[in-house]
């Protein structure tokens, strides 16, 4: 008997190990709830770490995976993650359909990873539906937090130089309303005023350290964003990281030139299965290349991830910023009258000087909240409800030089500002996926409440010394003591602006047809402020549409596109008289509008390797205020810029270990009707910036197994000339363009990596302005540790 059972002992064991080491071949077909094909979705055997894709008819094969119960994990740009246990049984062959559900609209990258490790295929904020980019008509580049950890970035200004046809015109001044800085796009100034698709203003530098990428949309964008915070040329769009499900995060320290010292924390921790926080936080110090002038803060940004049911997330965003900076005065050229300098010549010795003393700093605390509730109506249609709240302080000196027009004087004029920004944002979008007939409807319908208050209780400007250019004399005093008692008895007041905007719009994307889409959109938005009070008319009202063709010759590869779009400014009221000067009253206004079409072809190749965008774009801006040239005391409207050029991008991974993205950019814009004495009819606007822009940066990682980890990087911007003043009435003062040369040396683990980065490797000296000259970075070294866990 005992022999008997020893026997059927080890025939059960020898079967069990058969089937144990028995493979098959699987195969099948990647779905969605409508029983459409979804291509290019990653399928993953976690016992394994087996992975295909998904070809254009959705369909997949394993051709050898072990029998009996396996998890899999499907992953598919616009779909929700799906994780799935599935058991296998022979004898040869097993056919499965995976099944997805389209993705609820969160403010996320896509999860997964690829080894183009710096392109972003989708990001639901850009067209507030969660569309490929393939599949979207506008043009955006994505600039994620790989890129930025590879090339040690600690400012957001070396962040963005990442971005197609993207300059800086100024630095962060710090001071109240606008004091981030300002860059140029398309032909127009801008600043990064949206944070998760929602305003989140600041009035200092911006801290990279709870960014998962920076989005930079291209284009008027009135119908979806509104025009209050973005700009004609588009609008920059901070996407932060979010909370997961598993324990985990990284540490990181930067030691660099001019005294810098960096420290980073990025803690991820899962409560429970429903619940999750993360908290990204950075500590900064560092001097300016000039003789004074200082930048530290202190960033800390929770957030928290709660899952209620199947159907409900809420995910809570915090930032608490603290910093404080002492910047050299920017030199403002004369602006109403005859250029008293022809170059830079003049200006070259002052290059490390800074004008300032780090007694005179700025103080720019900001805070910023949003919460979202995301909730599965059913499996067509979802909710997201976003409240978003933020408040941006100003507290200290700023000041600046302005040219005398005499040849060889600047006077610094100085405040002691104290202002404060404050934000409210609500909104609503409903977000689904239909069919009428066999036409595919993805839509997001949505409403929008935007509030903002403005305060200010700053002193008055004084003029605190001059800067004479021949002999670099500065008879300004830079204590707080001397300048404070310049100050006593000046004020600009108590002032409070208040802005409202409420908005509805809706967005439709049609499938006539798998390869041929078609976006309708349109915004009503209406807007009202404090001088509206003065007028008979209580608001200001307005439409935006969008319209955009999509078609894929080669399905989910390449798309030729095609878009018209609109963006508007409303105006507030403004004062006006009669000839003599009489009749004194508020006149009121009608929105500028601004009308962009743009064509071109966007690719997504071998697997996701060769991502490129090449477009050609003209805006005409019309409806512009401009003085009236039968009555100095009036203004009209009529003035138009036209700005128009070409853009190509590129994110490549060509080979393995190697990735790149790169940028060029053409703008030519001009005033094509204004009053002719202003001085602006035929010129190039002086926020356009430069005409002719290049953006690379290369990384070559070793894969050779000796020397993995190992890796190098190279890149750089080169910049056409720029008119930083050029007008009729003072003629034109012109910035040389330049090239400027970045490189890294690199070692990574998955457990740490170490980064040597220097950066402008040939130490060249180049200047950013808009009517001003300001010097730019010279030569730094940086080295930076990470550890992750």
């Amino acid at each position: 008997m005992v022999r008997l059972q020893n026997l059927v002992g080890i025939i059960c064991l020898f079967f069990a190990s058969a089937a144990f080491g028995q493979t098959i071949k699987m195969e099948g077909f990647v779905k969605n709830t409508d029983g459409e094909v979804v291509a290019n979705a990653s399928i993953k055997c976690q016992g394994t770490n087996a992975m295909v894709k998904s070809d254009e008819r959705g369909y997949y094969v394993f051709e050898s995976i072990p029998i009996g119960q396996q998890l899999f994990q499907v992953i598919a740009s616009g779909y929700e993650s799906l994780e799935i246990t599935v058991k296998l049984v022979g004898p040869e062959k097993f056919n499965y359909t995976f099944s997805l559900s389209p993705r609820m609209l969160e403010i996320i990258d896509v999860v997964g990873k690829s080894e183009n490790r710096f392109y972003r295929d989708s990001n639901a904020t850009i067209g507030k539906l969660p569309l490929k980019n393939l599949e979207n008509p506008q043009v955006y580049n994505s600039i994620p937090k790989e890129l930025l950890k590879e090339q040690v970035v600690t400012d957001f200004n070396d962040a963005m130089k990442n971005a197609t046809g993207v300059s800086r015109l100024w630095e962060s001044t710090g001071r109240g309303g606008d004091g981030a800085e300002y860059y140029s796009m398309r032909g127009f100034s801008v600043q990064p005023t949206m944070v998760n698709g929602v305003p989140g203003l600041n009035n200092g530098a911006i801290d990279p350290a709870n960014v998962e990428s920076i989005d930079v949309i291209k284009g008027p964008s009135g119908t979806l964003f509104g025009s209050s915070v973005i700009s004609y040329g588009g609008l920059i769009n901070v996407t932060t990281k979010k909370p997961y499900e598993r324990l985990g995060g990284n540490v990181g320290y930067v030691l660099g030139s001019n005294g810098q010292n960096r420290l980073t924390g990025d803690l991820n921790i899962p409560l429970n299965n429903k619940t999750s926080v993360r908290i990204n936080t950075a500590y900064a110090d560092q001097n300016s290349f000039q003789d004074a002038g200082f930048r530290k803060s202190f960033y800390f940004a929770p957030s928290f991830k709660l899952k209620a049911s199947e159907k409900l997330t809420f995910l809570i965003n915090t930032e608490f910023q603290n910093a404080q900076a002492a910047n050299a005065p920017m030199l403002f050229l004369n602006r109403y009258g005859p250029l008293s300098y022809s170059s830079l010549a003049p200006f070259e010795k002052f290059y490390k000087r800074s004008f300032t003393s780090n007694d005179l700093a700025i103080k720019n605390p900001n805070f910023n909240l949003q919460g979202q509730a995301l909730y599965k109506i059913n499996k067509r249609w979802s909710s997201q409800t976003i409240v978003s709240s933020s408040t941006s302080k100003s507290s200290g000196y700023y000041h600046y030089f302005w040219d005398a027009g005499d040849g060889n004087t600047f006077g610094r004029f100085i405040s002691k500002r104290n202002g404060e920004t404050q934000t409210v944002d609500l909104q609503q979008n409903f977000i689904g996926e239909f069919k009428i007939g066999e036409i595919r409807n993805r839509v997001v319908v949505g409403l929008d409440y935007y509030e903002a208050n403005v305060l200010n209780s700053s002193t008055g400007w004084v003029l605190n010394g001059q800067l004479t250019v021949n002999d670099g004399m500065d008879s300004g005093n830079l204590t707080q003591i001397g300048v404070d008692s310049l100050l006593v008895g000046t004020s600009e007041g108590v002032s409070k602006a208040r802005t409202q905007v409420a908005s509805a719009y809706i967005s439709d994307v049609v499938n006539i047809t798998p390869k041929l889409a078609a976006m309708v959109s349109i915004r009503f938005d209406n807007f009202r402020n404090d001088a509206f009070a003065a007028t008979s008319e209580k608001s200001q009202s307005s439409f935006s549409p969008k319209f955009g063709l999509v078609y894929q010759p080669i399905l989910d590869k390449v798309s030729i596109f095609a878009n018209y779009m609109n963006g508007f400014v409303n105006q507030a009221p403004t004062q006006v008289a009669d000839v003599d000067g009489s009749n004194v009253r508020m006149q009121a206004l009608n929105p500028e509008q601004a009308n962009q079409y743009e064509f071109g072809v966007k690719t997504n190749l071998w697997s996701e390797r060769i991502a490129l965008t090449a477009s050609y774009y003209n805006i005409l801006v019309s409806n512009k205020v401009m003085s009236d040239p039968n009555n100095l005391n009036g203004v009209i409207q009529g003035g138009k810029v036209e700005s128009k050029g070409i853009e190509i991008s590129l994110v490549a991974n060509p080979i393995k270990g190697l990735n790149l993205i790169a940028g060029f950019s053409d703008n030519q814009s001009k005033v094509v009707e204004d009053n002719p004495a202003n001085g602006y009819l035929g010129l190039r606007p002086e926020e356009a910036g430069p005409a002719q822009l290049i953006n690379f940066w290369v990384n070559y990682s070793l894969p050779f197994t000796k020397l993995k980890g190992l890796g190098i990087g190279f890149g750089g911007n080169v910049s056409s000339k720029h008119m930083t003043l050029h007008r009729a009435v003072t003629g034109t003062f012109t910035l040389p363009g330049y090239e400027v040369f970045n490189a890294a040396l690199s070692y990574r683990t998955n457990s740490y990596s170490v980064i040597l980065k220097m950066n402008n490797l040939l130490n060249t000296r180049y200047y950013a302005g808009w009517s001003t000259i300001t010097a730019q970075q010279l030569r730094t070294v940086s080295l930076g540790f990470n550890y992750n866990f």
